[in-house]
């Protein structure tokens, strides 16, 4: 019924919604201080600390990159291990397990000990746990949105299943804050031998915490009806066949929409520490305290384009965040080649906030496109497939373009042809704001039940 000013009222929230939505963002808070961490260590300390020594020093930042790489890969395949037995026994039970894999990880990375001391075997052992990492961080990130959207009233879901996304600045504030500190109260050989390791033995205090407030979490009520009448698949891989052969334009325009998001937040968090640092000269402290406000600017906006596509529609935002994404580094690079410290501030806030357009309406339109039974498997393929070759190699790929010409150029091309991309792949996506969930699987039973 219309309230009084003649617009139809809000929807409640379901008993127990706040609690589910403070467990996913607690647990995707600690999931990304750990893989937020390795990633800015390995941009200013692992190349140092891991490798032998070249005498170029991007030659050791390049090697560290491609271990960071390594965690992309393993993300899909995290992804569809997680998103079949997530679909077929539950959103929260995945969840644990995925906390507790990043979290022993990325304790042991900081146990490591340095090249100099066992040769090659420490870079092995960091791949290794890199490795695992990726694997959890792979089926993290599809469960927790979902935790969220599937409590979430149809009409604010882009707003509230932005909360798990708001955790990962708030993560990464973290662990900026916690180099930060490190590197600012030490000698840089300190840091560089011992201090970067305190970060990430941290990590086990903030996994208990996480892990704790996932324990108190029940399933949503769409879950629990899908897995009442729709019958799970026996394997990952016929999962797998199942999802792309039902809904192939849905995992391919996910995919491509995520090409320029992922390979913009790991240009301006990953790739500029390197420009600043290598290319510029900045100290490492200055960078980091940059950082610090930029995600705290990028966290808030992250809620409020969430908002946002509730009311202007997912396609709408999305488009122009990619939009702007595309033309984002021609005006970034020439702001950062100033030395100043405010200009730098602006363009790597810039940089977060066309992020967060894009990354704040991801959960619920990547929701919105799969019923429930096949959701947790498709939202993951959609987000994890592109991080192989986006997010894992642009970091590596903007440091050999920056080797190779001297110059942020070609770097900038790189990323507007990701742009060009991505818009392309918003083009072809059907508006889903206000979906129902419940009508989705309706509709998908129906289908299925209908003689061919």
């Amino acid at each position: 019924m219309p309230g009084p000013d003649g617009t139809a009222p809000r929807s409640s929230l379901p008993k127990g919604f706040r609690r589910v939505v403070a467990a996913s963002m607690a647990g995707t808070v600690v999931e990304w201080y750990e893989f937020f961490l390795y990633g800015m260590a390995a941009a200013l300390v692992f190349g140092d600390v891991f490798f032998h020594s070249s005498g170029n020093k991007l030659d050791g930042v390049i090697a560290a990159l491609l271990t960071y790489a390594i965690g992309f890969v393993a993300r899909p395949i995290g992804g569809v291990i997680f998103g079949h037995y997530g679909d077929k026994l539950g959103r929260k039970r995945l969840l644990q397990i995925s906390l507790l894999m990043i979290g022993v990880s990325t304790f042991l990375i900081g146990a490591i000990p340095s090249y100099a001391a066992i040769g090659i075997a420490a870079p092995l052992l960091l791949v290794v746990m890199r490795f695992i990492q990726g694997i959890a961080i792979g089926g993290e990130w599809g469960g927790a949105v979902l935790l969220v959207a599937e409590h979430s009233p149809d009409d604010r879901r882009g707003f509230w299943s932005s909360f798990p996304q708001f955790g990962a600045p708030v993560g990464n504030i973290v662990a900026t804050v916690a180099l930060l500190i490190l590197s600012a109260s030490m000698p840089e050989d300190q840091f560089l031998s011992w201090g970067w390791r305190i970060a990430f033995f941290l990590s086990a205090v903030i996994v208990l915490i996480g892990w704790f407030i996932r324990t108190r979490v029940e399933e949503s009520d769409v879950y629990k009806q899908a897995a009442q009448n729709t019958e799970q698949v026996a394997s990952t891989w016929a999962a797998v066949r199942r999802v792309c052969k039902a809904y192939p334009r849905q995992v391919a325009t996910a995919m491509g929409a995520r090409v320029v998001e992922n390979i913009l937040y790991y240009i301006v968090v990953t790739f500029s520490l390197t420009y600043l640092s290598v290319r510029l000269g900045l100290e490492t402290s200055t960078i980091l305290l940059l950082m610090l406000i930029s995600h705290a600017v990028h966290a808030v906006m992250i809620l409020v384009f969430g908002w946002l596509s509730d009311v202007a529609g997912r396609k709408t935002v999305y488009g122009v965040g990619a939009a702007l994404a595309t033309v984002y580094a021609f005006v970034a690079f020439p702001l950062m080649d100033t030395r100043s410290d405010v200009l730098i501030l602006g363009a790597i806030t810039l940089g977060l906030i066309i992020h967060a357009i894009m990354y704040a309406p991801q959960p619920a339109l990547m929701a919105e496109m799969f019923p429930t039974h096949m959701r947790y498997i498709g939202v993951s393929l959609g987000a994890q497939v592109t991080a192989i070759f986006a997010g894992s190699l642009a970091p590596v790929i903007a440091t050999w373009l920056l080797r190779t010409y001297n110059s942020w150029i070609p770097v900038a091309a790189y990323m507007a042809l990701a742009g060009v991309i991505s818009m392309i792949a918003v083009a072809f996506m059907k508006e889903t704001r206000g979906s129902s969930l419940a009508d989705l699987d309706a509709e998908y039973n129906a289908r299925a039940e209908a003689p061919a």
